[in-house]
């Protein structure tokens, strides 16, 4: 192991030794590693979970008769069959004066909700939901910014049953519709509008075309967000939030459902076809939650902890499952960079954030803005950060640790929108290595495979689990005899879980992510990993982003690499040699694109992922249909009629 950043001080202290406690002395096992408890808690997975559920103190009316009917059926294996649950109530254990939300918005003073004021705000939106006739199975739909109304929202809806999923209103019209028109909610929460960089951007307009091309659509509440008094929607019945909830309330109860009943609908980026709706359920959810926060985040009920998210990505469903923790969460709405860059790192210290989650896009973007938290605040509190999206760059390892803060455990994680949770994960109890993910998840047997189906070590393979998962997908919405589930999932090594992902696995378990395997580069039939390349190119000091993808020429497959350089710059027959130089030097001369192009601006999903598989398809003179799931869709036309890559 080399190039170690961060050692633990006390890992005696930590959940999840207390977990390995638990089991040396339940099971009269000796287990006195992570190595050990992971392995255990793969070979023995009903046992295992089941000491989550009673580590966690699961909130349930009725027991479960066994923990797993088949770990090996995937898909299809059953999870607490006769359990009885709710996961908003699970959430909601906590209704005390403690802080359970503390919410900023950009230009603005911090609003705090105690557990207590969350509860009685759920349990008047719940009674309005009912009284509109939301029963158990209905979906109801967030277009809506990361505010508390959307957490409250969403806790209403699985109290009664019902499925929730959500969309970001910086979302173009056709995105949010290719998602919500598949589900045909009952009822959508939105805002008038949302702040961003210092402007606001009003989402009637938008709100009202999504409404009329939704026909199952009943009510649309609206947020006072932007106003005091929000304007009404023309064509469908809508209705200002503070006189949906102005009501007196029945006593708030929480229908008890099956583990896995549906509660989150959640959708794939959507940049090469319709999004699939993917469907999450209540228990699956919860236990898998609470697994990484307590053990591998090692929360307890005295942190605070903010991720940097909008309500479209599923970390938001993963920071609010802290509440059941009873921890503090943050919520923020608006620009990580008004008015200069300063304001998280600033809001950290304010309200003593002990876990800091963000985007590795976040830190690499603070790193070329040269902003140093180390030199403007103190962070006093801070002890664990959290990096997931894309793969976290080595210098972004290094920039941690020289300006963000010395003492504290540098988390890269991935996992995704298909598990609503992670595979690799922090760990307390390991020392942080630069570029590499700390560890496997515990419970998810997972594996790098070459193409013959074999597990490999510290080679590159496919991300690969062996066994079945409580958060694994219930099943695709309206996805006729789970052909689509089964074709994403397992046609390419048959009952093993294919995620998706390029990686490779250490001998003592650490991970590392090359990106995404349908857009690995494949020159001269070699795999190589994307990341391979950014983390190379991205460090030098002219290139302010890029982008890499592969291009079929003459029976092969040639490297393109899109640059886009800091202000004043041009890329000039030097600094082509340069990149090249530099590539070949610190990966390999296979590595070394054969063409390098300047180019505008490159493209990010709103959850901040590069799409290098959209860029493909138009370099191929395919049609990229769904643009409204990108930031700023207008960019894919850049990447039109590029004359270099037609010699």
């Amino acid at each position: 192991m080399k190039n170690i950043l961060w050692k633990p001080k006390s890992p005696e202290k930590t959940q999840m030794s207390q977990l390995i406690q638990i089991i040396n002395e339940s099971y009269n096992e000796d287990i006195n590693s992570y190595k050990e408890l992971h392995q255990w808690s793969v070979e023995h997975v009903s046992e295992f979970w089941e000491e989550v559920w009673n580590y966690s103190k699961i909130i349930h009316s009725k027991a479960f008769l066994n923990v797993v009917d088949d770990v090996s059926k995937m898909p299809g294996a059953k999870w607490f069959q006769g359990a009885k649950l709710n996961f908003a109530e699970n959430l909601l254990r906590f209704r005390d004066n403690r802080p359970a939300i503390h919410f900023k918005r950009e230009g603005k003073d911090v609003i705090t909700y105690s557990f207590k004021e969350v509860y009685e705000e759920v349990e008047k939106v719940t009674y309005a939901l009912r009284t509109l006739g939301v029963v158990k199975g209905d979906r109801v739909a967030g277009f809506i910014p990361n505010i508390p109304e959307s957490i409250i929202a969403m806790l209403a809806t699985a109290s009664i049953g019902a499925i929730w999923s959500s969309s970001s209103p910086d979302f173009g019209t056709k995105a949010v519709l290719d998602r919500f028109a598949q589900i045909e909610p009952k009822v959508i929460f939105a805002a008038d509008g949302y702040f961003y960089n210092g402007k606001s951007y009003d989402s009637i307009k938008k709100l009202n075309e999504i409404s009329i091309n939704i026909p199952a659509l009943q009510k649309v509440v609206i947020v006072e967000y932007l106003n005091k008094k929000p304007e009404l929607l023309d064509e469908v019945s809508s209705v200002r939030y503070n006189d949906f909830i102005n009501c007196d309330p029945e006593p708030l109860y929480f229908e008890q459902l099956p583990f896995d009943h549906p509660l989150y609908i959640m959708y794939s980026s959507g940049t090469t076809g319709l999004p699939k709706s993917i469907v999450h359920s209540a228990g699956g959810t919860l236990i898998q939650h609470l697994k990484e926060l307590y053990f591998h985040c090692d929360l307890v009920r005295e942190d605070c902890i903010f991720y940097f998210t909008t309500c479209g990505w599923m970390m938001w469903n993963w920071l609010v499952s802290s509440l059941s923790i009873g921890s503090t969460i943050i919520q923020f709405d608006g620009s990580p960079f008004y008015p200069d860059g300063k304001e998280l790192w600033k809001l950290s210290e304010q309200l003593g954030i002990t876990v800091f989650g963000t985007s590795a896009k976040y830190i690499e973007s603070c790193k070329e803005s040269g902003i140093r938290p180390l030199e403007f605040t103190k962070l006093s509190k801070l002890r664990l950060i959290l990096s997931t999206g894309s793969p976290l760059m080595d210098e972004s390892f290094d920039y941690v640790y020289r300006y963000i803060k010395q003492d504290v455990l540098l988390g890269s994680i991935s996992g995704g929108t298909d598990i609503i949770s992670c595979f690799a994960l922090s760990n307390p109890m390991l020392p942080v290595t630069r570029g590499e993910l700390q560890c496997k998840g515990l419970g998810m047997d997972i594996h790098s495979y070459n193409n013959q189906g074999e597990s490999i070590i510290n080679k590159k393979g496919e991300l690969v689990c062996l066994s079945a998962f409580p958060s694994m997908p219930v099943y695709f919405w309206k996805d006729k005899n789970d052909q689509k589930y089964f074709s994403t999932y397992f046609e390419t090594f048959k009952g093993v879980w294919h995620h998706g992902d390029f990686i490779s696995v250490s001998e003592y378990g650490s991970i590392t992510i090359f990106g995404r395997s349908d857009a690995t580069l494949n020159p001269g039939g070699v795999r190589i990993g994307t990341a391979e390349i950014y983390k190379i190119v991205e460090h030098m000091d002219f290139i302010d982003d890029s982008l890499v993808i592969g291009q079929e020429w003459n029976g092969n497959e040639r490297i393109i690499l899109f640059t886009k350089l800091k202000k004043e710059e041009s890329l000039s027959d030097k600094k082509i040699h340069e990149i090249r130089s530099e590539i070949k030097l610190h990966c390999s001369p296979r590595h070394v694109p054969e063409k390098i192009i300047q180019i505008k601006e490159i493209p990010y999903t709103i959850n901040g992922k590069k799409v290098e598989i959209a860029v493909k398809r138009i370099i191929q003179g395919e049609d990229v249909k769904n643009r409204d799931a990108l930031i700023e869709p207008q960019v894919l036309s850049y990447y039109e009629n590029i004359p270099e890559l037609l010699d």
